[in-house]
């Protein structure tokens, strides 16, 4: 007999006397656990009944066993599939809290509970999984830190850029050959010179926890890129590893690199779904464990699972084991691989403890309590695909949230649609009308243009329509409306006007973005003018489509100094980037370019496309945290849309204004007289700064 081990914690837990492995199951009727001698073993080498079960929870210890250990579960229980049950002793299934992938499931029928063969998920499959199942790996998590500390960088001074861990380097020239496409190939001089020079400060990567691939995208020839598809929660993806063995090691390193160099590192988390699909799906992990009670099943009928995700199923965050395991996942990434926080994908779907969206659910209150959750950055993609999912501005006063809002009016009043500028007004100055009356910041408002689900900004300038016929869907697939324009003719082009046009308005979107309150989001490559050929959907594009390119051309390289200029700007600036809300006039002034502020009946003219904001440096009702005031010069925005010129009188004060961002449309660093009339020819975003009073 075996030693019965303890319930806790979940998962495989190694220590110098052996290995304790602990599984919830609610409804199995016998458990075991089967090891493997290597990843090419088509059948275990030992199958160990667990006997002992505390509650849910199956335990046993092995002494015998230690780190390098590949190992699954057999889980036996009720095969009633209208019932929600779908166990099948047959299938190896991958522990939830696998801390590393010891072998990734090969595609194949016998993957499936069901006769996959028929087609029916009501026929029990009687084929044997083994030897292509998904497998975990026990490892030891001991690491040498080196003293690492996190950045903690303050909201207001965050600037986060949107990435992808191989796409960043797979085109790298001096990133090693064999280091592109990884975690250490991310933390390489090169990559980590680039993001210092750019002057971001948060580095946002898409999921890095192990994934796989649909099975149609298999058998096409295509890849799940993205990454959100996820196969464990706990453990890194091997692929993303130069040593797939070792990829715990490689993140650690990687993210003790980026600290080093002062850089936050946040990952994208998929916790509301799994890569299991459907009721049609395979037996990877969780279905096998324990179908019923880790999926939302449809109420009437739990033979079919609820889908608020678009991808099948939906992860069951009303049960208290799921919700554990979510915030398990959450303090292994923040204290054992040292993370600074998470974007948490279709963060809706987490507030749906039955069927509706509740933000005062216990998700978010077992996160407020959270002793160590409750002090990283939260930021929520505020939606869901079920109803009532868009909950942009509804998420608790802890969280920060991608607000679509803001991408969706700053597009438009750029591609020049009728009624934007009194939105954009309020979206620039930090969208107070979604978070100011929660008692939320500035800084709850992720600002964004463009970001990995969507078009690329030069794409935005490039394409009237999507192009995703790569992604072998006919085009069907892709978010729409992109709101973007192909300044009169589709895709790449050599007309010098046109060339200008999407120049300009590249420069605008990303000056708008950077001079806006709130939390700039850039996306990856947009600063070296990425295309995707017009794909808004390259989730399946593990290719050139989604590779940066790092041989810039003399436009590429003069945007990318114009994106570097701004983010100085706004880091030099504490005008751009406020702690509170502005208030009022005695801090901002809204101003028509015939030298006047705005009056309401500006605000309603259909006709506008042009408008300016005077942030007054000398009354930010902000201190620092040594308790002095925070001063800043007088600073004079204008945003003007229209490709024609136009005459724009500038504030007085008594101060002359001297320009510090043109964007091609004033010479930087040219001066002007106050109320002086200085033409400006669109589209552009310009920011001037006035000079000391006059004696």
């Amino acid at each position: 007999m075996h030693p019965p081990g303890r319930p806790y914690p979940l998962g495989a837990t190694c220590h110098g006397q052996g290995t304790n492995f602990a599984l919830y199951s609610q409804s199995a009727t016998a458990v075991e656990l089967v090891l493997f001698d290597s990843p090419t073993s088509d059948a275990p080498s030992e199958t160990i009944p667990v006997v002992e079960r505390s509650g849910p929870i199956w335990h046993i210890f092995l002494p015998h066993v230690g780190p390098g250990q590949l190992y699954g579960y057999r889980v036996d229980g009720p095969w009633e599939p209208e019932r929600g049950h779908r166990f099948n002793r047959n299938k190896v299934l991958l522990d939830p809290y696998a801390h590393l992938i010891g072998r990734k499931p090969v595609w194949d029928n016998a993957l499936f509970g069901y006769d996959a063969d028929k087609g029916n998920d009501l026929v029990f499959s009687h084929a044997d999984s083994a030897s292509v199942a998904a497998l975990g790996k026990v490892c030891e998590n001991g690491f040498d830190w080196m003293g690492d500390a996190c950045p903690n960088v303050p909201w207001h001074n965050t600037i986060i850029y949107e990435t992808h861990v191989r796409g960043m380097t797979m085109r790298h020239p001096d990133v090693p050959e064999a280091l592109r496409g990884t975690f250490a190939g991310l933390a390489t001089d090169p990559v980590l010179e680039h993001l210092a020079a750019l002057g971001v400060t948060t580095v946002q990567l898409q999921p890095v926890n192990a994934k796989i691939s649909e099975r149609r995208l298999d058998e096409n020839g295509l890849t799940n890129y993205w990454g959100y598809n996820p196969l464990a929660f706990l453990a890194p993806e091997p692929s993303y590893a130069a040593e797939p063995e070792n990829a715990h090691t490689e993140f650690k390193t990687m993210v003790r690199t980026l600290h080093q160099r002062g850089f936050e590192v946040i990952v994208d988390v998929v916790f509301n779904h799994t890569a299991e699909g459907n009721h049609l799906g395979p037996h990877l992990s969780f279905r096998g464990i324990d179908n019923r009670h880790y999926y939302k099943a449809q109420p009437d009928n739990a033979r079919f699972l609820m889908d608020f995700t678009g991808t099948g199923n939906t992860l069951h965050a009303g049960n208290p084991y799921v919700l554990q395991l979510i915030t398990d996942s959450m303090r292994y990434w923040v204290e054992v691989m040292h993370v600074d926080g998470f974007r948490f994908d279709l963060a809706s779907t987490l507030a749906r403890e039955l069927y509706a969206v509740n933000m005062l659910g216990t998700f978010f209150t077992v996160i407020q309590q959270d002793p160590v959750l409750s002090q990283v950055k939260l930021i929520a993609e505020p939606w869901d695909v079920g109803p009532g999912g868009y909950q942009v501005g509804s998420f608790p006063w802890l969280w920060a949230e991608w607000n679509g809002r803001y991408r969706d009016t700053v597009r438009q009043y750029w591609r020049g649609d009728k009624h934007r500028v009194g939105e954009f007004a309020t979206r620039v100055t930090g969208s107070s009308d979604l978070y100011a009356n929660s008692g939320r910041r500035p800084h709850a408002s992720i600002n964004f243009i463009t970001a990995h689900d969507g078009f690329t900004l030069r794409d935005l300038v490039s394409y009237n329509e999507k192009h995703n016929l790569a992604n072998l869907e006919e085009n069907r697939d892709g978010h729409e409306p992109n709101y973007s324009t192909n300044c009169g003719v589709e895709g790449p082009t050599r007309d010098p006007d046109i060339l200008l046009q999407r120049d300009r308005l590249m420069r605008s979107l990303m000056a708008t973005l950077l001079f806006s309150q709130g939390v700039p989001m850039i996306l990856g490559g947009d600063e070296l003018g990425r295309t995707q050929l017009g794909n808004n959907n390259a989730y399946c594009q593990d290719n050139e489509v989604t590779w940066y390119d790092w041989e810039l051309g003399e436009h590429q390289t003069s945007f990318l100094e114009f994106v570097r200029a701004l983010v100085a700007l706004r880091r030099e600036h504490p005008s751009l980037r406020r702690r509170a809300f502005i208030n009022g006039s005695r801090e901002a002034t809204w101003w028509h370019a015939h030298g006047r502020p705005m009056s309401v009946d500006d605000w309603h003219d259909d006709a506008r496309h042009s408008v300016g904001l005077i942030l007054h440096g000398d009354r930010i009702r902000d201190v620092r945290s040594d308790g002095s005031s925070i001063v800043d010069a007088t600073l004079f925005l204008f945003f003007h849309q229209p490709a024609t010129s136009h005459r724009v009188v500038l504030p007085g004060f008594g101060r002359e204004w001297t320009v510090l961002q043109g964007c091609h449309c004033l010479p930087d660093g040219a001066a002007f007289d106050e109320g002086a009339t200085v033409l400006v020819d669109g589209p552009c975003a310009v920011l001037l700064q006035a000079g000391e009073h006059e004696d």
